[in-house]
């Protein structure tokens, strides 16, 4: 069990929970109101605390995932009629590569003051290719590559992305977007991106399974690792970390200690063989209660 963060003052109350780490530093949401790019030593400043207040343990930190609903103003965003499937997050990289150049150099900076060792994870990852790119800058700086599953081709083709890298991080809110071509800000449509939705939890089963046999982790970071019951069918599924926030570290964890690894593989199971958020999430009911 792991913790969503924002800044350090979220990972020092992080670390009051029982949380055992971070698995999503969102790294974006400190620099939403500036107006101009921070230096590499000013973000260095800002990873190392959340290095140290979880030192020694897992911290997982998402390079910029800004555009859409997280417009950065020194980004430069351009016009977009649907940003949601627009430059955002690694695409930003592709016309500006110095945003993820500097971010890299300062979250290697950090790890070399702090003598951590952070993973560190690319969101909106869509091809083989660009995880293959991400992978060769993270390490060429010392840094344990990862990357986001967050678009249903990622999730197709995670075999072959998990030859580039070391870590998957399923982000549940964009995928079931993505998946349900349904935007996750939209209230009319908030029964097409329920994480239950048996469509997103055959990409997450799927993508479990590849990092399965390549014996590399495959987390969830999204808003479904929040859900107690839910949590306990994504670790049936094989997921091998729950990310979520804070507030939510020790009731997901309360219901992990209330049952069995077997019942949370045949509610799993169960789930799978539904065709509607509703009965997925009956059907999980009926087996762990």
């Amino acid at each position: 069990m792991l913790a969503n963060v924002q800044d350090g003052a979220a990972a020092r109350a992080a670390r009051e929970t029982p949380a055992e780490g971070v698995g999503l530093f969102r790294t974006e949401l400190c620099f939403l109101n500036t107006d101009a790019e921070p230096t590499v030593d000013e973000q260095a400043q800002i990873y190392g605390e959340v290095l140290e207040a979880f030192a020694g343990r897992k911290v997982v930190i998402r390079t910029l995932d800004a555009g859409s609903d997280k417009p950065l103003k020194f980004a430069g965003h351009p016009d977009e009629a649907n940003p949601a499937l627009g430059v955002r997050g690694i695409r930003i990289a592709e016309n500006n590569p110095g945003l993820l150049h500097h971010q890299l150099d300062a979250i290697a900076a950090a790890a070399e003051k702090s003598g951590e060792q952070p993973w560190v994870m690319a969101p909106m990852i869509a091809t083989a290719q660009e995880a293959e790119s991400f992978a060769a800058q993270a390490r060429s700086r010392g840094l344990t590559p990862g990357v986001m599953i967050e678009v249903p081709a990622a999730a197709l083709l995670a075999k072959r992305i998990l030859e580039h890298v070391d870590f998957l991080s399923i982000g549940t809110n964009d995928l079931a977007q993505y998946t349900m071509a349904a935007d996750r800000m939209s209230a009319e449509l908030a029964t097409l991106t329920d994480p239950w939705q048996p469509a997103v939890l055959a990409l997450v089963a799927m993508t479990v399974r590849a990092g399965a046999a390549v014996g590399k982790p495959v987390g969830v970071c999204g808003e479904a690792a929040a859900d107690p019951l839910l949590a306990c069918v994504l670790t049936g599924l094989g997921v091998t970390s729950l990310s979520a926030a804070a507030a939510a570290v020790q009731g997901v964890g309360a219901k992990l200690a209330q049952v069995t690894l077997q019942q949370c593989q045949e509610a799993a199971d169960a789930v799978l063989g539904t065709a509607s958020a509703s009965d997925a999430r009956a059907a999980a009911l009926a087996v762990l209660g």
